[in-house]
């Protein structure tokens, strides 16, 4: 008897939802700053049902139009919808041009949903003897379920594949036959297709009745058994159970035939799709599409093969003589679900005895570059403990090196590697890599060499994208690593450390780490060349990963006694609020409420007639609701002081003398350098970059941090106006080039200008104005935007824009080619070649394609002042380095840089600082540098 043919239909836009969605944490940017997440989501899906299944027959059908059927009969179907994602409108053209390349036919009809025109093409291929696999996720197919038409749900998040035959949709829905789906879809109703169904009823109670009564009609006939509310619901809408039952069936009879030659899956156009794929950048999706279709593996060995590990019980002893034998032949790549270390070649080992260790030690001394990852007990590199490294430097292969708990036998160990974690010539590659360097000097061990650093690689290649490691693995390499959470449980669950894990399971973890990141960085090495991002890579932000770690290692020192005093001060200061609004209010509340807050404010206040509400009903009081009311009324202004000094108090007054490194007795913060789009750094634990400096009780908190002892002193180092000095040297603009190179103060020569008065006549109303608009330029301030920030009217407000742009044309100029340069190629650039991805540019949603036109405008800017600091510091660390200074760099923040300087060494280096800042990058106008000093922060700034 011959084998049944089969047929795959599959519905595009609920698995290009349901790729977008699956991405939507961590979307697929490529270096158009194009969203990719739905196209790619959807390819993987298809080419893996092709990979797994190798259908005979295989077609798409798509949506076009909605239902006209159904609109007809309830005009409110689908109304409730949100607008399709632009990612979404973007991708269907691609995936069209994608199945056409492939030679798959597409099932398109005006008017008619994708359910129907399976449905339909699902019952005739049953009458021609195929056997019909529905590739969707969607619930609703369920209902056409029969002995030769299944629903075929694709893989997702590491689950397999589910088939739903006739017993799985009975067991799923608790039903007698899969047609009381559509019974129960009815009742039940869909939020999201806008399916009212009966009132009251939801999943559970719609299988008690189906039970019961077998199916909508037998509900609606025997009303008179049910009882209470539930029986006025259902009786008062049997009319509108029936018009959901009659929405939510497939149609069976549409306008489309199943002509077996049309649907066979046939060979594609290879060149079609490779230049489709290119377009895209779907470098990886290309190779696993060719191995597919030009030359699939033998029996399906990728999901065959079995890892060759010493913890599965495969790999050769250490005292074998082929401890660095070569790994097997890599298998075809699985394309969801991803490949893992269960279904692929590898050969990972521990190092168990002296022996291998001087073996390992050996051939890590061979190698050009060599990939290392730490294990250890914790986040906080002053307290990590080694439990061991990893080493890798050939795809596939690696060694896990386990560190004895002992600090004297383990750095026995470490001794003996110093030589190739010291070796000025070996490339040392890592995944955050700054860490390894802080934990490894814990145990006197300094990284030399060259770095890579495939965080940091990406960071710059995709910017806006995560950067973690798993995410990057299943992103470029279609391979899903290990999860810590499956090796020492989630926080406040099974929690343990990484010592607490089998050797076992510890090299296969670790060596996993080290080995993609070194697959990694060869991808990254060749995405950093063809984007013209090598230099600043190599240049700037690897230099810079080693400036960070001494700066994060020497920390800064902070006066606990002072903020405890600080924070009396703040509580008194709290209370007397307090007292001040419930007087103005006449009545005591919880001011910390939004909800008890709004009442009093607008209930019981009455400040505003037609006050602004949440979704919820609750009262607006948000920041810049309040604000705009601050000035009018006391009581508002007084709230707005209340909540700045009690977060002042909880985010650092308080929080500060906790962050205090018992052992240093020193703060230090930790900067990231992949964080933030523009090139900034971030600082965090604790967040030094953000301690408010506007208010008097803000700039105390900067009182607290003082030098080193009493042979040191504070000196701060601050870029002065160095964005608006970019302005002017970006766009041209010789009006205002010339204010810089006169040395004029920027802001008064800007009012003298614009509000058409001598230099000396400027009044500090007009300066004070000319500044916001300034620094607004760059962030795209409006009239309205301008008129908040000032007590001009909008109209004012407009009249100083444009004036503003008639004194300064050339700027103008400058922010209309930015924009148009980043709509023509998805991005913009630094000085320095940093990029910018601005994927909403060419949005249709004007308030998304606005934020993306202030970002064309302003990321050059930051991102310029970014880079031009960075190499500052690097400069200043070399210098210091060389000439051997008791002085160090401690803190970074925006354009500010801090120093403890040693007295001896004062008066050398006051110059030496301002000279390299302010010649870290040659302007055709000077960057000037502010320097102060002080026995603390506060006095140094």
């Amino acid at each position: 008897m011959p084998e049944q043919k089969r047929l795959f239909l599959l519905d595009a836009f609920a698995l290009i939802f349901r790729g977008y969605y699956a991405l939507i944490k961590n979307p697929r940017i490529n270096s158009k700053g194009m969203d990719t997440s739905a196209i790619l989501g959807f390819t993987n899906s298809l080419l893996d049902v092709i990979r797994r299944e190798k259908p005979d027959h295989l077609a798409v059908a798509f949506d076009k139009g909605g239902s006209s059927a159904r609109v007809d009969a309830f005009p409110e179907y689908k109304a409730n919808r949100q607008e399709t994602p632009e990612a979404i409108k973007i991708a269907v053209p691609y995936i069209h041009k994608i199945l056409e390349a492939m030679n798959i036919p597409i099932i398109e009809v005006a008017g008619i949903e994708a359910d129907d025109l399976i449905g339909t093409l699902s019952v005739q291929a049953d009458k021609a003897g195929y056997k019909t696999f529905m590739v969707t996720p969607d619930k609703d197919y369920a209902q056409l379920v029969t002995d030769n038409v299944v629903m075929y749900r694709p893989a997702r998040m590491g689950n397999g594949i589910e088939i739903w035959d006739v017993e799985k949709v009975k067991e799923k829905f608790e039903i007698e036959d899969p047609k009381q789906v559509i019974d129960y879809l009815g009742m039940m109703g869909d939020a999201v297709d806008n399916i009212p169904g009966l009132p009251g009823v939801g999943d559970k109670t719609a299988k008690k009745f189906l039970k019961a009564y077998g199916s909508m009609e037998g509900l609606l006939a025997n009303t008179h058994e049910l009882k209470g509310k539930m029986k006025e619901k259902v009786e008062a809408n049997k009319e509108l159970g029936l018009l959901s039952k009659q929405l939510a069936t497939i149609i069976l009879d549409c306008p489309v035939q199943f002509h077996e030659d049309n649907f066979e899956l046939s060979t594609p156009d290879f060149q079609a799709v490779s230049d489709i794929f290119q377009e895209l950048e779907f470098r990886r999706t290309f190779e696993n599409f060719q191995r597919i279709f030009k030359a699939p593996t033998e029996n399906n060995t990728a999901e065959k093969t079995t890892p060759v590990s010493e913890s599965g019980g495969n790999a050769p002893s250490t005292s074998q003589l082929d401890l660095f034998a070569a790994p097997s032949d890599a298998p075809a790549e699985v394309i969801t679900g991803f490949q893992e270390a269960k279904n692929t070649n590898h050969f990972y080992q521990h190092i168990n005895n002296e022996l291998a260790q001087n073996l390992l030690l050996k051939k890590l001394m061979q190698q050009k570059s060599v990939c290392f990852d730490t294990e250890t007990t914790s986040l906080n590199t002053f307290e990590a403990q080694l439990v061991g490294i990893a080493f890798s430097f050939e795809k596939g292969k690696g060694y896990y090196l386990p560190i004895p708990e002992d600090k004297n036998q383990a750095l026995v160990i470490l001794d003996k590697f110093k030589a190739f974690f010291e070796n000025e010539e070996i490339e040392k590659i890592g995944q955050n890599i700054k860490y390894d360097i802080k934990v490894l000097s814990n145990y006197s061990i300094d990284v030399k060499g060259p770095i890579f650093d495939t965080m940091l690689a990406h960071y710059l290649i995709n910017p806006d994208m995560r950067h973690n490691m798993n995410v990057l693995a299943e992103s470029y390499l279609n391979y899903q690593a290990i999860s810590i959470e499956s090796l020492i449980g989630k926080k406040g669950k099974n929690q343990k450390t990484m010592r607490d894990v089998s050797v076992d399971d510890q090299t296969e973890y670790a060596v996993e780490d080290a080995d993609i990141t070194f697959q990694l960085k060869q991808v990254f090495e060749k995405e950093l060349k063809e984007n013209g991002l090598t230099k600043l890579f190599s240049e700037i932000e690897i230099p810079l990963l080693k400036v960070l770690a001494k700066m994060e290692i020497e920390g800064i020192n902070v006066d606990a006694d002072f903020l405890k005093g600080l924070s009396e001060d703040l509580n008194k200061d709290i209370l007397e609020l307090e007292t001040s609004i419930y007087g103005e209010a006449a009545v005591e509340f919880n001011l910390a409420s939004p909800k008890q807050l709004g009442e009093v404010l607008f209930d019981h206040l009455k400040l505003v007639d037609k006050p602004k509400k949440t979704k919820t009903g609750q009262y607006k009081t948000s920041e810049d609701v309040l604000s705009y009311l601050a000035n009018d009324h006391e009581i508002v202004a007084n709230i707005l002081k209340w909540r700045g000094l009690v977060k002042l108090k909880n985010t650092y007054v308080d929080a500060l003398p906790n962050e205090i490194n018992s052992e240093t007795n020193r703060i230090h913060t930790t900067y990231s350098q992949a964080v933030a789009a523009t090139g900034r750094l971030s600082s965090n634990n604790p967040n030094l970059q953000n301690i408010p400096i506007r208010t008097e009780r803000g700039k105390q908190v900067r009182k607290a941090f003082v030098p080193k002892d009493k042979n040191y002193t504070l000196l701060a180092a601050d870029y002065s106006q160095i964005e608006l000095r970019l302005i002017a040297e970006l766009s041209g603009d010789e009006t205002m080039k010339s204010s810089f190179l006169n040395g004029e103060d920027i802001h008064r020569a800007t009012a003298a200008k614009v509000f058409n008065v001598a230099l000396d006549e400027v009044t500090r109303e007009q300066r004070s104005h000319a500044k916001t608009v300034n620094f607004g330029i760059i962030y795209g301030v409006s009239a309205f935007g301008l008129s908040n920030q000032t007590n001009l009217s909008r109209k004012e407000s407009k009249a100083l824009i444009d004036t503003y742009y008639e004194t300064y044309p050339t700027l103008k100029a400058y922010i209309a080619k930015q924009i148009d340069f980043a709509r023509d190629n998805g991005y913009v650039e630094t000085l320095l070649g940093r990029r910018r991805y601005l994927k909403n540019i060419n949005s249709q949603n004007a308030i998304v394609r606005g934020a993306a036109e202030r970002n064309a405008v302003n990321a050059p800017i930051q991102g310029s002042a970014a880079d031009i600091i960075k190499i500052a510091m690097i400069n200043i660390q070399n210098l210091f380095e060389k000439e051997n200074y008791k002085s160090k760099m401690l803190l970074q923040v925006h354009d500010e840089l801090v120093f403890d300087i040693h007295k001896d060494e004062l008066e050398l280096l006051k110059p030496i600082i301002k000279e390299e800042m302010e010649n870290a990058y040659k302007l055709s106008i000077p960057l000037d540098v502010d320097m102060d000093m002080g026995d603390n922060w506060l006095d140094a700034h």
